[in-house]
């Protein structure tokens, strides 16, 4: 079988696996742009915590960063994660 077919879904998926990435990507379906400033006090942590984790989320290419003015706002670009996340969040 070939398996590197599924190399990037699971980088991906690996990215989502930690309880503070899957809280800032659903979040960010919430609000559909967000700050690190803003994120870090919705998460209660460190700045350089939350960037470390967008960092990550951001290198598996399920966020994006765009540049506005002295902050950085972003967004989810992977529309494949983005309906993942919805379906793992929805509350029963």
């Amino acid at each position: 079988m070939e398996f590197t077919s599924f190399e990037s879904t699971a980088e991906k998926l690996k990215a989502l696996a930690h309880p503070v990435r899957l809280c800032i990507v659903k979040g960010l379906l919430e609000k559909e742009q967000c700050n690190v400033t803003k994120m870090q006090d919705c998460l209660h942590l460190p700045q350089s915590t939350v960037s470390q984790h967008l960092s990550k989320l951001k290198a598996a290419g399920i966020i994006k960063g765009e540049r506005n003015g002295l902050e950085i706002c972003y967004r989810i670009v992977d529309q494949e994660m983005m309906e993942l996340v919805k379906l793992l969040c929805i509350k029963k």
